[in-house]
Order: C-alpha cells, then sequence, then structure tokens
C-alpha cells in the first residue's frame, strides 16, 4: 500500500483530529519507528510505528469539551447581525459548577472552541462545544453514527401513516432520510432520534406531513444527557462521560 500523511494516519487510529496531529507534529512531539518527524507533509505507511511525546499526550489532555443549554435566538456557530454565538455565553458567570473543586474556566479553554453540529436558532437544547477534534469527528464526521434525541411540540393532526413516514419514508433535497425513532409522547408532544442532521430536518420533516413545530428542544447526544443543566448555562464535560 502507498504511503499516507502522517497526519492522516494519525488520525485514522483515533489519537487525535488531522489538524491537531499537524500541530504536534510541527512541535516535535512525535516519532515514526524512533525518529522524530517535524515536517506534516512526512508520508508513512499505514502500520508504521508511530509514538506521541508525553508533551503531546498533555497537550491533548488539556482541550475541553463543553456543553451547553443555548437558548432560543442564539446561533450555534458564526454570529449572525442581532443574534450573539454560542460561544458568547461560555462565561464565569454562566458556568453551572455544582461541585466546588471543579474545573474553571480559563482563558485558553475559549482558543479554537467550536460547534460539533448545529441547532437552529429557533430551538434550544444540548450543544456541544469543543477543542478536541477527536469529539468533533465522533459526532459530526462523515461516520458519525451517534444519535440525537429531541422532544418537539407540533400543531396539527398527525396519523398512524404519517407517524410512519416520520419514522421511514420522507426525502429531503432529492435523497433519502435514514431511518429515525419516532414516537408519540401525548397528544402534541412527539420524542425523535436521529442518527443525521440535515439543516432544520425535523421541522421539515414535519412539514412534509402537515404537522408545524411549535417548540423544539435537543435533550441528548450519544449516551450525555442534558439533564438538568439551566437554560442559558453550561459545564465541562466530565472525564467519564463519552458521547
Amino acid at each position: 500500500m502507498e504511503p499516507i500523511r502522517i497526519a492522516k494516519v494519525i488520525a485514522s487510529r483515533g489519537l487525535c483530529s488531522r489538524r491537531e496531529a499537524e500541530q504536534l507534529i510541527a512541535r516535535g512531539w512525535v516519532s515514526v519507528e524512533g525518529e522524530t518527524i517535524i515536517e506534516p507533509g512526512t508520508r508513512v505507511a499505514t502500520n508504521a510505528a508511530i509514538t506521541l511525546d508525553d508533551r503531546a499526550h498533555a497537550f491533548l489532555r488539556a482541550k475541553v469539551t463543553i456543553l451547553l443549554h443555548k437558548p432560543i435566538g442564539v446561533v450555534s456557530g458564526q454570529p449572525e447581525k442581532g443574534y450573539p454565538p454560542a460561544v458568547s455565553l461560555i462565561t464565569t458567570e454562566n458556568h453551572y459548577n455544582r461541585e466546588q473543586g471543579q474545573q474553571s474556566l480559563q482563558a485558553a479553554h475559549l482558543a479554537g472552541l467550536a460547534p460539533a453540529g448545529r441547532l437552529d436558532i429557533d430551538s434550544h437544547g444540548l450543544l456541544v462545544l469543543t477543542q478536541d477534534g477527536v469529539v468533533a469527528r465522533q459526532i459530526i464526521g462523515s461516520e458519525s453514527n451517534v444519535e440525537k434525541e429531541y422532544l418537539v411540540r407540533f400543531e396539527g393532526e398527525l396519523t398512524d401513516e404519517k407517524l410512519r413516514l416520520l419514522n421511514h419514508g420522507l426525502c429531503l433535497d432529492g435523497r433519502a432520510l435514514k431511518p429515525a425513532q419516532v414516537a408519540r409522547l401525548n397528544e402534541n408532544q412527539l420524542k425523535f432520534i436521529l442518527r443525521e442532521g440535515r439543516k432544520r430536518q425535523i421541522r421539515r420533516m414535519c412539514d412534509l406531513v402537515g404537522i408545524t413545530v411549535v417548540s423544539l428542544k435537543r435533550t441528548r447526544i450519544g449516551k450525555v444527557a442534558l439533564a438538568d443543566l439551566p437554560y442559558g448555562k453550561w459545564r465541562f464535560l466530565r472525564r467519564d462521560e463519552m458521547f
């Protein structure tokens, strides 16, 4: 097999993202078969013995992931006129810190902090912001299979046939949607579990079957739940939590 770029090999092994691998290489913290590599464009065999320096491991451990209960009227990513970005809510004042001695917010935690996925401006609930490329790839990478769970209040008539279509059988933008898990909780509330995230997907699915979303709340991503995180507050992802 042809040699490939070392950063791609490192990322494929789940050690960090490709961009992070390039940073580690540039710092001289990566060796191949005992030889230090400093050029990110270096090509190696896919089965090469790659070792990360202790400083590389410390660098990766220092990266944080933050869980935010995003409010309505806040955009997930780039700021839009009149609407603040989610990252602007990551302040000491908004930190939901229930236990003494927990990690406190540092200026370095905001560098490169970016949302792993979107949540519409008119929706609220769990939004993940991270410095960790592995976490981002796990949630929104092309091969991601992480579930996202939502509670949806709606208006309109929902028949058994419409509910069946919401589970499987709809298309958006000319492409079939993956099977979903959609269950009726009461007269005007549904629970959606999706494994993909097309733009405004749930609202558009509901439009296709003739019902209108009144409110939408994301309650879980993978194994991590919103739980009791207050509206507008954030906390650090704990070391024992995994998506």
